[in-house]
């Protein structure tokens, strides 16, 4: 892995109906970079060395909309995939295992594990905070979405959240070479 590779988050992209874009279309006119896409909602590995401006700046000319680009250091994604850290969590079909990646560091983080509702059976669950990571587990149900966003005001930084298969994908786009 080179030392320089990053990987990149593009919030609220292919949400329902807005903020619609071709992740696919924007690697391959980054290819210079070395930008390879995952999935279809803007996330991004970037294999060669570029500055994070010239990156941001040459992301954001492609996108038909303003959005949040948040940016990472490949070794940092690595080190949390290889801390296993859902290994003593529940698991199973109606549980998903999920990282929000944060715009910044929070200045406070409440007593972890938070769940959410307090009261009753939780339907999400943050259970760390690791620099810009956020790590959780949610049931699939509707109403457990709406509580990502009860995290992002609670934390007050801009929030993108991925399925945790999603960063196992580019855990291997990374080691992969």
């Amino acid at each position: 892995m080179n030392d320089k590779q990053a990987v990149v988050f593009l919030r609220g992209v292919n949400v329902g109906r807005v903020n619609r874009c071709q992740p696919a279309a924007i690697a391959k006119q980054l290819s210079k970079f070395g930008v390879v896409n995952i999935g279809a909602v803007g996330t991004f590995v970037v294999r060669e060395n570029v500055s994070e401006s010239t990156l941001r700046d040459a992301i954001a000319k492609r996108l038909p909309f303003k959005c949040e680009i948040m940016i990472c250091p490949a070794r940092d994604l690595l080190k949390l995939a290889a801390s296993d850290p859902f290994a003593k969590q529940p698991s199973g079909p109606h549980i998903t295992r999920f990282v929000s990646v944060l715009g910044r560091e929070p200045r406070t983080i409440s007593p972890l594990p938070l769940c959410l509702p307090s009261v009753g059976d939780w339907l999400l669950k943050v259970i760390a905070i690791r620099g810009r990571f956020l790590l959780g587990l949610y049931h699939r149900q509707m109403k457990a979405i709406s509580y990502l966003g009860k995290i992002e005001k609670q934390l007050s930084v801009p929030v993108t959240t991925r399925n945790w298969n999603t960063l196992e994908k580019v855990v291997q786009a990374l080691t992969d070479r």
